[in-house]
């Protein structure tokens, strides 16, 4: 099996994509449900907190746990690999808590006051705390990992950490940059957001002991997965239903973060044209001139541009894990990124 036998076909379905909710994701992670339970389990645990304070934001946090993309493909690939062991849940809890730690430091960044239909941390409590609860995260996944007892997973972990920051520090580099190609732009993802995905897929190889030549392959997997995911979430900014995602379309143009959709249509229409966004862009955007900006994007293909790009790297990602192939989990797996990719929030 191959992406291309997944059910949805990306740039036809991406809004029917709308339709997959909870109940659904539940569904396709049925083959790992038990290693959920034991996830959920641990993470209360992990999260009661050593004062009022941090039991309540902890509290807050749980009440919306996202999407999980991440333990998910650690489960199904280590149960495909034949990898999984005890220290496997214990790991994915320290990478969860770890992009949960960058998602708070996120909203205080960005001003944000909503995330998954809820009040973001700074909104509810304020600036600081939400930093500090990000710092606590951050420790409390690395005490896990100290536990776990691997170096070279420790070691892995960190770096991915450290490409995090990276990718958020380059992305605010190149805000408002209308010139930056979409080779700076991808590998600006790739830190950001595609990191946490790659060492997540290298978990099993790693604890599992296979040999380098298949921790690479699903290295690779990972990244490319998550750069899909991230393309996927840019486009949102521009096709998104703010009823699903919970922010109106437009948010990435107008705080002056320059994603693939945009990056290819200035690059691809006549240079006119381009300047002419370029100037009004620079001048900046209000809410009501966002329309001017998406029929551009429309008119000289940004948006299918960045769907078939996405679903590009994600194919390409699954041809280097076509050794895993042939169990549930690794068709869970690929129902799993489907809805990664094609995801409306």
């Amino acid at each position: 099996m191959t992406f291309k036998t997944a059910e949805l076909n990306l740039r036809d379905d991406f809004q029917s994509a709308k339709r997959l909710d909870a109940t659904e994701l539940q569904r396709l992670i049925e083959p790992v449900k038990d290693d959920f339970a034991v996830f959920d389990d641990k993470m209360a645990e992990f999260l009661k907190g050593d004062s009022p304070l941090i039991s309540s934001i902890a509290q807050h946090l749980l009440k919306s746990k996202g999407k999980r993309i991440r333990p998910a493909l650690l489960f199904l690939l280590t149960r495909a690999s034949g990898t999984f062991d005890e220290r496997t849940v214990d790991a994915s809890l320290a990478i969860e808590l770890i992009h949960a730690a960058t998602l708070l430091h996120d909203d205080v960044v960005d001003e944000s006051h909503m995330r998954r239909n809820q009040e973001t941390v700074n909104s509810k409590w304020t600036n600081l705390i939400a930093v500090l609860m990000g710092d606590y995260l951050f420790a409390k996944a690395f005490k896990i990992m100290s536990a776990v007892g691997s170096l070279p997973l420790m070691q892995a972990i960190s770096q991915a950490t450290e490409q995090v920051s990276v990718g958020e520090l380059r992305q605010i580099e190149e805000t408002r940059n209308y010139d930056v190609s979409e080779k700076e732009y991808l590998r600006i993802i790739a830190d950001k957001t595609a990191s946490l995905f790659d060492v997540a897929c290298q978990v099993g190889p790693i604890l599992g002991g296979l040999d380098e030549e298949k921790r690479r392959k699903c290295s690779q997997f990972g990244s490319a997965l998550g750069t899909s995911f991230q393309i996927a979430d840019d486009l949102l900014d521009f096709v998104g239903d703010s009823r699903v995602t919970g922010k109106e379309p437009g948010n990435d143009v107008i705080t002056g973060k320059v994603t693939l959709p945009l990056i290819y249509s200035l690059q691809h229409s006549g240079s006119a044209r381009a300047e002419q966004i370029k100037k009004m862009l620079s001048n900046g955007v209000s809410q009501e001139d966002f329309p001017r900006v998406l029929d551009f994007v429309r008119e000289t293909g940004g948006i299918d541009y960045a769907y078939n790009r996405a679903e590009q790297i994600c194919q390409e990602g699954f041809e280097a894990v076509n050794f895993l192939d042939g169990s549930e989990y690794f068709q869970s797996l690929t129902q799993i990124a489907d809805f990664a990719t094609r995801r409306a929030g």
